[in-house]
């Protein structure tokens, strides 16, 4: 039987690294911790978070983008913040702010229509 001890990362599928790294480091404020590749081949750019890494592969005609993949939600200290953040760079919402039960969470776009989450629990 397998026995998975941990996610080594979450990946996604982008077409430009240069324009996701500006998207991830600029408008999203993440640090790379690991970068790799050269333009034109395969690259890929991980973003560490304590044990988790989100990472960004680029592989012309290996992968493609695609806002029905895998997500990722990141959480934020403010959420109201997070989102007038996100709205003033001009990034398309996917699923406007909403609140649940235990979190309050929106889904929006990266720049090659992948679908990531921004979340912040409720104090319980």
């Amino acid at each position: 039987m397998l026995k998975v001890t941990e996610i080594a990362f979450s990946c996604y599928a982008v077409t430009d690294m240069a324009r996701a790294r500006n998207f991830y480091e600029d408008v999203l404020g993440l640090k790379p911790t690991m970068i790799v590749g050269e333009p034109g081949g395969m690259q890929w750019t991980e973003y560490e978070f304590g044990p988790y890494a989100l990472s960004l592969g680029c592989a012309p005609g290996m992968f493609k983008p695609s806002p029905d993949g895998c997500s990722v939600a990141l959480e934020v200290e403010d959420f109201d913040a997070a989102v007038a953040h996100l709205r003033a760079h001009n990034v398309k919402f996917r699923i406007e702010p909403i609140p649940t039960p235990v979190c309050h969470m929106a889904m929006f776009f990266d720049p090659d229509g992948n679908t990531i989450g921004i979340h912040k629990r409720k104090k319980s």
